[in-house]
């Protein structure tokens, strides 16, 4: 039996969530967002080393933390520090919903 890495995380964007910012700073958020809740982010397991690429692992939590932030109304994820694992990678998040970029100030 041969195993090979796989390319893709278990965790998938969904289409709605897309559009949801995933920020390092929550400049000038303050003043013209609304804030939603904490929100997560999360991808692999103790054998995940094995099959997934680190890249993978970021790219399946930042799709999970997207895709929470779009269930909460949110259209914005301002990141805490991140966890990453041997073999999985973790975001915490402080979502909220902002208005369009064109009206901040």
């Amino acid at each position: 039996m041969v195993l090979i890495g796989c390319t893709s995380p278990e965790k998938n964007l969904m289409p709605e969530a897309k559009d949801v910012q995933v920020r390092t700073n929550n400049l000038p958020l303050e003043r013209h967002c609304e804030w939603v809740g904490e929100v997560t982010g999360s991808e692999g397991h103790w054998y995940s080393h094995l099959f997934y690429p680190n890249d993978v692992l970021i790219q399946g939590a930042i799709n999970e933390i997207k895709n929470n932030a779009y269930l909460t109304k949110a259209n914005t994820v301002v990141l805490l520090s991140p966890h990453y694992f041997k073999t999985s990678a973790t975001f915490i998040g402080t979502a909220y919903k902002c208005p369009p970029l064109t009206s901040i100030d």
